[in-house]
Formats: structure tokens, C-alpha cells, sequence
């Protein structure tokens, strides 16, 4: 076999092995599937988890994969959550799934037009400039009154049953189900794209953009990509929560939104996909057991939270874990097990032949 040929198969042995699903994947995955059925009477605010878990993720595609930071993810969200309530208020797109198509399609079309704004300068730049054009969608939703309800919201929505069979009930159980395998449909796309040759160039644009440049990986169209991508994913989160609660708002607008979402990113971690997923659950339901406690001070509790992740380091709670990840990982690999231990070669004098 040639070099070419040798170089060409041990990359694909590479790619092949992180496309592997470890058996805290599948156990994480299993555990969420489970609460359908252990959970019944938590749907509503799993539900919640569920849409901010996915706008999470969306962020985490662009400040964890690509280095692109952002204070107005909630313009694509909003977008998403706008368009759903319009398409089913006119009924002009009755089937939830591909009204859901639609909306992602709307914050995509809007992530795509405005990457080449955000995609100059640096990363203050950027900020300023996500921020802006979140507050001045938010702005043109005020002033639109007449089509999307201004400050009272856009009411009278009403939804069909998901696929024609499962209509949403009170109690948010059609709702946590779609949401839920809207999420992991999603994630399992988010998965292959930042484990491709597409992820790892990112990943390569974040580190060092020059060093990138100079071996010949292109960035402008890369990080117009995965912006547009990720605008997809946040404008699908807000059609979810459209779509669940039969109500939107400014607040899907809000800078408030696009701050919690960094925000539960920086709690689960960014540049692996899972800390959006984490991250919202921690924040939300440490949000609704200190605001139960404490009504007016639960932010300085979330805030407190932050700071000891500060001063411990994300590294050194990663190590407390790194043991159970790696005997997973053994496990997992079963192969291993049946694999006969390698023998090293051994030099003259030291128990082989001269």
C-alpha cells in the first residue's frame, strides 16, 4: 500500500472513530427520551429546556466552532417565532413540521443576508454589530403593529395537530415530544457537520484565522455558512416556541433573550455541542427553583454560579469527570477488549535475538 493510500485510510479510521457515538451519548439521549414517560407533569418547563437547549446549540456553531461571538441571536430566534405565528395565524402553512421548515428557512434567509456585516472586523465589531441589528429587528416588530401585535403580542394563533395526528394539549406533552425529537433531529445534523472535514476547517479558522488563510482554507464562504446554519437553528427554536405556546412576542426579540442564551452556553461550556444542552438545563431549572425561593434575587445566585466556574476553572471540573469519560470510552470500544496487547520490540541484549 503507498503512502498516499496508507495516509488516505488512516484518516478515514479518524473520522470513522469520531463519528462514534460513546455510551454517554446514548445514555444522555435514552435518559431525555425517558422523561416523556417519568416525567409527565414537568413537560411544560422541559419543554422550555428543549428551546433553549436548541438555541444554545445554534449559538455554540458559531462561538464555539467558528469564534464568532454574538449578542443578537435573538433576531434569528424571533424571526423564527414570528413566521411560525404568522403561517399558522393566516393559515397559510397548517402542518406544524413544515411550518417549523419554513421559520428555520426565514432566519436562515435573514442569518445570510446579515453575515456579511457581521463577518468584518473584530470581535468588538462583531458584538456591536450583532446587537444592532437584533435591536433593530426588534424595533421594526414594535413599529409593525399591524402585522406581528407590537407590545400585546401576536394572538390568535392557532395550531394543527403535528403530521395531522397529534394535537397539543394543556398539559405540553404533544409539545415536549416534538420539541424533543425536533432537538435531537437537529443535533445529530450539528453532530456530523463540526466532525466533518467543513467542522474541523472551522475549527482551524477559530484558532488561527492567518495560519488558516496561508494553507489555502477559504474563510469568507466557510464562516458565511455556518452563520447562516446557525441562524437556521436559532429561527427553528423560535418557531418551537410559537408553535407550543400559541403566543409570541417582543421578548422573542429581546436583548434579554440573546444574553441568557450566551449565558447558558457559558454554563454548559462551548465547542462541544453538549454544553448548550447542559447549560439549559441547569440554567432553567436553577432559575425556577431560586426565583421560588428567592422571587428578587435569583440573579445573584445564577451570577454566583458563574463566578465559581470562574475561579475553579472549566478545566479542573473537567479533570473530576475525565476518569468516567475515559472508562466509558473503554467500554465502549469493544473491540479493545478483544484485541491482543501490542508487543513492543525489544533491543539485542534485553531478551530478544541479536
Amino acid at each position: 500500500m503507498s503512502t498516499s493510500a496508507k495516509l488516505a485510510s488512516a484518516i478515514s479510521a479518524q473520522f470513522t472513530a469520531r463519528a462514534r457515538w460513546s455510551p454517554l451519548e446514548v445514555l444522555f439521549w435514552l435518559a431525555a427520551l425517558a422523561t416523556i414517560w417519568l416525567a409527565p407533569d414537568h413537560h411544560l418547563i422541559l419543554t422550555e429546556i428543549v428551546i433553549w437547549a436548541l438555541l444554545a446549540l445554534s449559538l455554540d456553531l458559531i462561538l464555539g466552532y467558528a469564534g464568532i461571538i454574538s449578542l443578537g441571536h435573538a433576531a434569528f430566534f424571533g424571526i423564527g417565532a414570528y413566521t411560525a405565528g404568522l403561517l399558522a395565524k393566516h393559515a397559510l402553512v397548517s402542518e406544524p413540521v413544515l411550518a417549523l421548515l419554513v421559520s428555520g428557512a426565514a432566519g436562515a434567509a435573514f442569518g445570510f443576508l446579515t453575515s456579511f456585516l457581521v463577518l468584518r472586523g473584530t470581535d468588538l465589531t462583531r458584538l456591536m454589530v450583532t446587537l444592532g441589528v437584533a435591536l433593530l429587528v426588534r424595533e421594526i416588530a414594535n413599529r409593525a403593529a399591524w402585522l406581528t401585535g407590537g407590545a400585546d403580542g401576536l394572538q390568535g394563533i392557532g395550531m394543527e395537530p403535528v403530521l395531522g395526528l397529534f394535537r397539543f394539549d394543556l398539559y405540553g406533552h404533544t409539545a415536549y415530544a416534538y420539541s424533543l425529537v425536533v432537538l435531537f433531529v437537529l443535533f445529530v445534523i450539528a453532530r456530523r457537520i463540526v466532525g466533518s472535514p467543513f467542522g474541523l476547517s472551522l475549527q482551524a479558522i477559530k484558532g488561527n484565522p492567518l495560519r488558516a488563510s496561508a494553507v489555502g482554507i477559504g474563510q469568507t464562504w466557510r464562516l458565511v455558512g455556518i452563520y447562516t446554519l446557525a441562524a437556521a437553528y436559532a429561527g427553528v427554536a423560535g418557531g418551537l416556541l410559537t408553535q407550543t405556546t400559541a403566543f409570541t412576542s417582543l421578548e422573542s426579540l429581546s436583548f434579554d433573550r440573546s444574553a441568557d442564551a450566551l449565558l447558558v452556553l457559558i454554563i454548559g461550556g462551548t465547542g462541544h455541542l453538549y454544553g448548550g444542552l447542559i447549560g439549559a438545563v441547569v440554567f432553567r431549572f436553577a432559575q425556577d427553583w431560586i426565583s421560588a425561593a428567592t422571587p428578587q434575587y435569583w440573579q445573584f445566585w445564577i451570577g454566583l454560579f458563574l463566578v465559581l466556574i470562574v475561579l475553579v476553572g472549566r478545566d479542573r471540573i473537567g479533570s473530576w469527570v475525565a476518569p468516567v469519560r475515559r472508562l466509558a470510552d473503554r467500554v465502549s470500544d469493544w473491540r479493545a477488549w478483544r484485541r491482543p496487547p501490542a508487543v513492543e520490540p525489544t533491543a539485542p541484549g534485553e531478551g530478544g535475538r541479536p
